[in-house]
């Protein structure tokens, strides 16, 4: 006849088997969101530091340029008369999580539209500007709250 203290430690460890596989999975999970986090906050970043650092260097004849966050899916637009017509690099930088996205306009008109993944690293798109005119970029995100930096210099 069995006594009843071995049912007792049975009971427990099978309890703590059932339990495990739901606590590897919460443990996992908690993992992937810390992971998918930007490293500091946005919205106390010190922009012009991180830009000093994102894009160090500004290539000779830059055209257009701006930085600043990204708190809401506002587009945030500068503009820039009187751009030459030739070919240009858009490099553009983005900081947090998800993508920034940059429209490029002359006069009015759409002429490409260019990202970077906000992982700190420039991303280039060569741009052709048919007719000299106002240039204007318009910068944006749906993943904001990032950083984003960007400049328009004529291709070397």
């Amino acid at each position: 006849m069995p006594s009843r203290l071995s049912f007792l430690p049975r009971a427990r460890t099978t309890g703590v088997r059932r339990s495990l596989p739901a606590v590897l999975v919460a443990a996992a999970l908690g993992l992937a969101v810390a992971g998918c986090s930007p490293a500091g906050s946005v919205e106390a970043a010190d922009v012009p530091q991180w830009r000093a650092t994102a894009l160090p260097t500004s290539p000779a004849g830059v055209v257009l340029q701006d930085s600043g966050k990204i708190l809401n899916r506002d587009h945030l637009v500068q503009e820039a008369a009187s751009v030459p017509a030739g070919s240009y690099v858009l490099t553009a930088v983005c900081a947090g999580t998800g993508k920034a996205f940059f429209a490029v306009s002359l006069d009015g008109k759409a002429v490409t539209e260019a990202g970077a993944a906000c992982n700190g690293r420039a991303e280039t798109t060569r741009i052709n500007l048919p007719a000299g005119g106002r240039v204007q970029i318009s910068s944006s995100s749906v993943d904001a709250p990032l950083l984003y930096a960007y400049s328009l210099a004529p291709a070397q």
